[in-house]
């Protein structure tokens, strides 16, 4: 039967091209930023000191090794002799100088630029937020299955069989094999790399997985309610596609108030002193000497192809609901 004859087959096809979309999307770069100054010349940093954020981390966005990379290398050489004591300690322990076969690792860059002004280093944002996407990820997957499913029964079994699934793996993940503590010992480390006040550290640590705990329980009390709802609430489908379409809304208010917190967190430890500022969401912005860039990359519009299919979706779906042809 043609598609648009059978609604529910346009409904499969719409659901599996966003669920194809996202898979991809988490492992793809969503958003750039870049850092440009006088003393990073655009022939050894074409791009700048550039950085791709992912749901799962934060990533080098600079170039492999190129023509450019030993002028590179020689100017971060120059900036590790400077003669001000208040550059060395951090850039001795944290700038990888052997950079010569794979590129620059820009991140150590940019959380040494970072530094000059008094900020945490980049892997600190979310801390909680990146270990738990795939879950999340998982979590989406499921309600977009069961969205696709036209019947109750078979929507609530794939609902049931995919939070099992979810649930299961998570808890094994992060307490079984030890992930979560795992990831709370790299935090405060990564913390300690530029902060000096053990205690504090060790809160932040203790705070980390407290609201991980908090995070995963209330997944699974969240699975518990939509399969109620969608039990017995016939137009609660809808928000099995609804809640994943908004995932690059998702994603621009948790990257900008991680942005929001690293701006509005300075410490006295920076080179440079500055006021508490709100860095560059989207679009071009100045701090210091630096130049700042901020967009969205190809990943992001992996995004926008979940919002669209899963809304077109919705729209069918709730069409059928009205007219008797979806249980």
């Amino acid at each position: 039967m043609p598609a648009q004859k059978n609604p529910n087959l346009l409904v499969v096809a719409l659901t599996a091209l966003a669920l194809a979309a996202m898979i991809a999307a988490y492992f793809a770069p969503i958003w750039w930023v870049s850092l440009t100054a006088p003393n990073y010349p655009k022939d050894a940093f074409p791009d700048g000191i550039r950085i791709h954020f992912h749901f799962n981390g934060v990533y080098n966005g600079c170039k492999a090794a190129g023509a450019g990379t030993r002028m590179a290398d020689e100017i971060i050489q120059k900036d590790l002799s400077h003669d001000d004591e208040r550059y060395n300690p951090i850039l001795d322990k944290n700038r990888n100088i052997d950079k010569g076969a794979q590129g620059l690792d820009c991140v150590h860059e940019m959380n040494t630029i970072n530094h000059y002004v008094g900020m945490f280093p980049i892997a600190t944002g979310a801390p909680v937020e990146k270990p738990l996407a795939k879950f999340f990820f998982a979590f989406f997957a499921s309600m977009m299955l069961a969205f696709a499913a036209s019947r109750k029964k078979q929507r609530l079994m794939i609902l049931g069989a995919g939070f099992a699934a979810t649930a299961v793996w998570m808890l094994v993940d992060q307490f079984a094999l030890g992930h979560l503590e795992a990831h709370v010992s790299a935090y405060m480390a990564e913390t300690g790399t530029f902060f000096r006040e053990p205690e504090r550290i060790r809160e932040w640590g203790e705070n980390v997985r407290a609201v991980t705990w908090g995070v995963i329980a209330g997944l699974l009390v969240l699975m518990a309610a939509i399969m109620a709802g969608v039990a017995r609430i016939r137009g609660f489908q809808l928000l099995l596609a609804l809640v994943p379409a908004l995932l690059p809304v998702y994603f621009v208010i948790t990257y900008a108030g991680w942005l929001w917190f690293f701006g509005h967190n300075l410490h006295p430890w920076g080179a440079f002193t500055v006021k508490p500022f709100m860095p560059t969401v989207f679009g071009e912005g100045k701090v210091a000497q630096f130049s700042t860039y901020s967009y969205p990359y190809w990943g992001y519009a992996l995004l926008l192809v979940v919002f669209a299919a899963l809304m077109l979706a919705l729209l069918i779906r709730r069409k059928q609901l009205r007219e008797g042809a979806a249980e």
